[in-house]
């Protein structure tokens, strides 16, 4: 992010970042992690950094700078969690998806299944509507990367809808 000491963020506009970008930074961090108490922190923490380094932020950078800080966060803490992760759970469980009726939730479980990198950007495109190269920058990735990823979930899900007897 380039320098802006000029005019550092004011408490106004830090504030209207806040209402603005706030509820999908959780989201986001929420469909990643299923634990909305850490979802929640990990929100904290990034509207934190960008008040600590609000003079180094850019208005137009500011809602990738907030995902991008989120998203670090997230796989820091993905990295540290000794316990099982709830992907882990989830293959681990004998669960009999034919009791489920929901699309919506079926689709949800097999999106929790999918590699980190894959849900992370899969997420940021098709319920967050990030570009390519906005992903690309949030992750880190190159775009080529971002488009393998993406595609390689949407893939994996229509594989795993395809075959649930449900749906049938």
């Amino acid at each position: 992010m380039g320098k802006c000491t000029e005019n550092p963020m004011t408490v106004e506009e830090y504030n209207i970042a806040v209402k603005q970008h706030a509820d999908g930074v959780f989201r986001f961090v929420l469909k990643n992690i299923r634990d909305e108490e850490k979802a929640r922190d990990i929100v904290q923490d990034s509207f934190e950094k960008l008040w600590i380094h609000r003079s180094n932020v850019s208005g137009d950078k500011l809602k990738a700078y907030l995902y991008s800080t989120a998203y670090h966060r997230l796989i820091d803490l993905v990295r540290k969690d000794r316990r099982l992760s709830l992907m882990d759970e989830v293959r681990s469980e004998d669960v009999h998806f034919e009791q489920y009726s929901d699309l919506h939730e079926i689709l949800s479980k097999a999106i929790l299944l999918l590699p980190n990198d894959q849900r992370s950007v899969l997420l940021l495109r098709d319920y967050e509507g990030y570009s390519y190269k906005e992903i690309a920058e949030i992750t880190t990735l190159n775009e080529s990367q971002v488009k393998v990823y993406i595609y390689r979930a949407r893939v994996f899900l229509k594989n795993y809808i395809g075959k649930m007897d449900v749906l049938v």
